[in-house]
């Protein structure tokens, strides 16, 4: 037994247990895959408890555990990279997965198996390029062509060393897990470039950990006296998984800020957000002197969607509605879920009041048509928009959102009217009206301003 690796295997066993337990208070198909990855590194040095055994035992235990290290350096790469879903993309990992495996089996039981590792080494570097080539009109990316490079440039170099004696064998071996290593670094590096600790030292973390791989065989070929500690290179291990657990942390702490700024259900910024967006868009509109606009969309029908359909369908008509209007506006607007079915629009310059119309009038004309839901099922709804420009309507925050406020209810007031008229224009067809039961508005509206939206 290699009792040596006894400490590393119980350090980095409570390690994936502290990476779970994080990874539980906020669980993502990242954070997942980057578990399974740490299981993957516990295997490697426990099956390195068994690397002296004579025999099989030992050879079985080597292919294991470098089997286990390879596995690990995939799933953290493959979970680094934003279209790891497409299908392509999951037949490269599931390509490298085997080809990779192979060839260190064979190299390790070399020489009973040295006719087979030129073949192998070839597999390294054209399946990942053969899957490339045959989707590349349909998906095409360049931090694939990264990967493909990478693999192409290790199956050269163990073409051309294997077979050199004394030790071609491992140095073909330490380039496998140096490409795996290093191909972490760089899609790491890709897909969190962002200033904070956790991204700097996992990064820097693969750096090191691939660095290994050649660092040592460069120490056994010119400095073998020099004797340096397993730990010493199991060292970049543990600062990758504590940079790791820093980037799950940091992850936590940003959607904890975005829960408390958004709303839950559509995404939209929240009130909250929404004013300080709308006194920041106030506030250079009066610096630069332009105009701001301030549109309050409340929907109409929608309390009659959740009594008749269902609070579910409810939820599916905002996040349906709130996605829409987002493709409406522009990249600088902001569209915010201000209260259970109203939305607030923020307009920033530059803008005028015959732009904020036309906008409100698309609005509008998108829920004109039955909302589409999930099932084939969709909903009619309507809604009435108050429209609110900056500084004719109001010069402050809040008299901004007053004058929007009444502005809508005024429009609301008049499709209600307008509904009334005909519904007694149809009865006094057919009989005369009784003043006593005149119908009454039964929400309370009243007008405040003769101001519509088709004249604003």
């Amino acid at each position: 037994m290699n009792w040596s690796e006894l400490p590393d295997l119980t350090a980095f066993a409570l390690l994936a247990c502290a990476f779970a337990s994080v990874m539980r208070r906020n669980p993502t198909p990242v954070s997942g895959i980057w578990l399974i990855g740490w299981l993957m590194v516990v295997v490697h040095f426990g099956a390195f408890l068994f690397l002296n055994l004579p025999g099989n035992e030992g050879t079985v235990a080597k292919v294991i555990g470098l089997s286990a290290l390879i596995w690990a350096g995939l799933l953290f790469m493959w979970a680094s990279i934003p279209y790891r879903r497409e299908i392509s993309s999951r037949a490269i990992f599931l390509a490298l997965a085997i080809t990779n495996t192979l060839y260190i089996t064979l190299n390790t039981i070399s020489p009973v198996a040295s006719g087979a590792l030129a073949p192998a080494a070839a597999l390294l570097g054209v399946a990942p390029l053969v899957i490339a080539l045959w989707v590349i009109k349909r998906f095409n990316r360049p931090l694939r062509w990264i990967l493909v490079s990478l693999y192409t440039a290790l199956s050269i170099f163990i073409l051309l060393v294997q077979h050199r004696a004394p030790n071609g064998t491992n140095l073909a071996a330490d380039a496998v897990l140096f490409t795996v290593y290093f191909g972490c670094c760089l899609h790491f590096w890709y897909n969190y470039r962002r200033a904070t600790a956790g991204a700097f030292i996992t990064i820097a973390g693969f750096a090191a950990w691939s660095a290994v791989f050649v660092v040592a065989p460069l120490k056994e070929a010119f400095f073998a006296n020099v004797q340096i500690e397993s730990e010493v290179w199991n060292l970049p291990t543990y600062v990758v998984a504590v940079g790791m657990i820093l980037l799950l942390l940091e992850d936590q702490i940003e959607h904890t800020k975005h829960l408390a700024l958004h709303d839950y259900l559509t995404g939209l910024p929240n009130r909250r957000l929404f004013q300080d967006r709308l006194e920041g868009a106030l506030e250079h509109a009066r610096r630069s002197a332009t105009q701001a606009a301030l549109l309050v969309v409340d929907l109409d029908q929608f309390k009659e969607v959740n009594d008749t359909l269902g609070h579910h369908v409810g939820d599916q008509v905002l996040q349906s509605v709130g996605a829409m209007f987002q493709a409406r506006v522009r990249h600088t607007d902001t569209v915010a879920r201000t209260g259970g079915d109203e939305f607030s629009i923020i307009l920033a310059e530059p803008t005028s009041r015959q732009q904020a119309t036309s906008v409100a009038r698309s609005l509008l004309q998108i829920l004109s048509e039955p909302v589409p839901l999930e099932g084939g099922q969709s909903a009619k709804i309507g809604a009435s928009v108050g429209i609110a420009v900056f500084p004719d309507d109001g010069e402050d925050m809040q008299s901004l959102c007053i004058e929007a406020d009444l502005r809508m209810y005024d429009s609301k007031y008049d499709a209600w009217e307008q509904q009334e008229q005909n519904e007694q224009a149809h009865i006094l067809t057919s009989a005369p009206l009784n003043p006593r039961n005149k119908p009454r508005d039964p929400h309370g509206f009243r007008r405040v301003t003769d101001l519509s939206i088709d004249n604003r």
